[in-house]
C-alpha cells in the first residue's frame, strides 16, 4: 500500500512505516545468516570461512545496486511527495532501465575481475577454491539481485514498507529451505548455499517486478515516457557518488577482510560469523534511517522543513531503541550466537567470533547519531555531505585497523575499529545537518 508521509504525526507514520521494513531486512540478513550456518554446521569451517572472505567481493559488487537504489529512491519519493505521477513513473519505469543496463555490466565486471579480487585479499589457498565456486554461483545471479532491490527500492520509496515484507518472507524461507535440500540433504556444499540463493533471490525479483507493473499501471497520469533521459540524469547525479561511497565502504571491508585473512582460517571463520551478527543488528538499525530517509523525501517534495525537524526527533528515539537492544544482545549473549554459526569444539574460532561481536557491538551506542543524520542528508538530495561523513567512517576505521594491527599483532583491535569509525562519522553527519546546507532542497525548483 502506497503511502503519503506528508501528512500525519511523525512518530506514528515513522513507526507503521518502518517497522514493516525493519521486519522485512531481518529476514534478508536472516537467510544470508542461514548461508554461513548452514555452512558452518553441514559443511565444515572452510565453508564457513570461504563464505566469509568471498563477502566483500559480493558486497562490492553490489554497491553499484546500492548506489542506484539511493537516488532512485530519493528522486521517486521526492515526485511523489510534489504529486507528479506523470514524472513519478517515467522515474519507475526509467530506475528499472538503469537496473538492467548496470547489472549486465557488474555481471561482465564481477566474471572478469572475482579471481584478482580475491589474491588481493590474501584468501588462504584452504578456502580460495570454496570462495571461488560460490562467488561464480553468485555473479551469475546479479541480474535478479539489481531487479529485486530497484523494485523494492521504489515500493519504499512511494511509502509501501509492507509488499517488500512480503517478498522477503517469502525469498528467506525459500532459501532457508533450499539451503538445507542442496547443503545438508543433498551434500552439494559450499555451492548448495550459493545456489539456494540464486534460486529464491531469482524467484523473489521475477514477482516483484511484475507486481511493480501491475501496480504503475494502476496509478493514474498524464501522458509519460518509460525512459526519460532528463530523469535518469537527475537519478544518476545522485546514484554515481552513491555508488563510489557504496564501493569504497566495499573497498573499506576488503582491507578489514585483508587484514584478518593474515591471521589464518579459525579467525576468518569467528570474523565470518560476528560479522553476520553485528551486520544483523547494524543493518536492522540502517533501515530506521533509511525510513526517515524516505519521510525527509516525501517531505521536501512538499516543501514540509517543520515534519523533518519533528520526524528527526522521532526517529532518534526508534533509533536508540533498536541500538540498545542490539548491544545488550551483544554484550549478554555472544557465546550462543556465535555458536549458531560455528561447531563448539573449534574453540579458536569461537573464541575469535566471541570477541568480535563483543567489540563491535559497542558502536551500537554511537550508530543512531550517524543514522539519523544521514536520513536527513540522503532524503534531502545532499551526496557529497553524505558521502564525506561515509568516507570518514570508512577511513578511520580502516587506518584504525591497519595501524594498530600492524603494531600489536592481534585481532581485537580491528574489531575496535568499528566504533572508531561510527563514531568520526556520527561528529561529521551532525555537524552536515546543523549547517543546513541540506535546506537548498527545498527551495522552489
Amino acid at each position: 500500500m502506497i503511502q503519503d508521509m506528508t501528512e500525519g504525526k511523525p512518530f506514528p507514520v515513522l513507526l507503521r512505516f518502518a517497522l514493516p521494513m525493519m521486519v522485512s531486512v531481518m529476514f534478508q540478513q536472516l537467510y544470508n545468516a542461514v548461508d554461513s550456518i548452514v555452512a558452518g554446521q553441514f559443511a565444515g569451517t572452510d565453508a564457513l570461512a570461504a563464505v566469509g572472505a568471498s563477502y566483500p567481493v559480493t558486497t562490492l559488487l553490489l554497491s553499484v545496486a546500492a548506489g542506484l537504489n539511493v537516488g532512485a529512491g530519493v528522486i521517486v519519493s521526492q515526485l511523489f511527495g510534489r504529486k507528479r505521477m506523470d514524472r513519478m513513473k517515467s522515474a519507475v519505469y526509467t530506475s528499472l532501465w538503469l537496473a538492467l543496463w548496470f547489472s549486465l555490466a557488474v555481471t561482465a565486471a564481477g566474471l572478469m575481475l572475482r579471481h584478482p579480487l580475491m589474491r588481493l585479499l590474501r584468501t588462504p589457498e584452504s578456502v580460495y577454491a570454496l570462495s571461488d565456486v560460490y562467488l561464480r554461483i553468485y555473479v551469475y545471479g546479479l541480474l535478479f539481485l539489481f531487479a529485486y532491490n530497484i523494485c523494492n527500492g521504489v515500493f519504499t520509496a512511494l511509502g509501501d514498507s509492507r509488499t517488500p515484507l512480503l517478498f522477503l518472507i517469502f525469498s528467506s524461507l525459500l532459501n532457508v529451505a533450499l539451503d538445507l535440500l542442496l547443503t545438508a540433504v543433498l551434500r552439494w556444499g559450499v555451492a548448495g548455499v550459493a545456489w539456494a540463493t540464486f534460486i529464491a533471490q531469482g524467484t523473489a525479483a521475477v514477482l516483484s517486478f511484475l507486481t511493480l507493473l501491475r501496480r504503475m499501471r494502476a496509478i493514474r497520469a498524464e501522458a509519460f515516457k518509460t525512459y526519460d533521459g532528463a530523469i535518469a540524469r537527475q537519478i544518476l547525479r545522485i546514484s554515481i557518488p552513491s555508488m563510489f561511497q557504496q564501493a569504497s565502504i566495499s573497498i573499506g571491508n576488503m582491507v578489514i577482510q585483508g587484514l584478518v585473512n593474515g591471521y589464518g582460517s579459525a579467525v576468518i571463520a569467528g570474523y565470518a560469523a560476528g560479522a553476520k551478527i553485528i551486520t544483523f543488528g547494524s543493518i536492522t538499525i540502517t533501515t530506521l534511517g533509511n525510513a526517515y530517509g524516505s519521510f525527509v523525501a516525501q517531505n521536501v517534495g512538499a516543501r514540509r522543513p517543520d515534519r523533518i525537524k519533528e520526524g528527526y526527533r522521532d526517529s532518534l528515539i526508534l533509533l536508540y531503541l533498536g541500538g540498545l537492544f542490539f548491544f545488550a544482545a551483544g554484550q549478554l549473549f555472544p557465546q550462543a550466537l556465535v555458536h549458531l554459526f560455528i561447531k563448539k569444539d573449534q574453540i579458536d574460532a569461537v573464541a575469535a567470533g566471541v570477541l568480535h561481536v563483543r567489540l563491535v557491538s559497542i558502536g551500537y551506542l554511537v550508530l543512531p547519531v550517524k543514522l539519523a543524520a544521514d536520513g536527513i542528508l540522503k532524503g534531502a538530495g545532499d551526496v557529497t555531505e553524505f558521502m564525506i561523513a561515509t568516507f570518514s567512517d570508512l577511513i578511520f576505521r580502516c587506518t584504525t585497523a591497519a595501524i594498530l594491527s600492524s603494531i600489536f599483532h592481534d585481532p581485537a583491535v580491528i574489531w575496535l575499529s568499528w566504533s572508531v569509525g561510527w563514531a568520526m562519522g556520527s561528529v561529521l553527519a551532525t555537524v552536515f545537518v546543523k549547517r543546513g546546507r541540506w535546506k537548498r532542497s527545498l527551495e522552489p525548483a
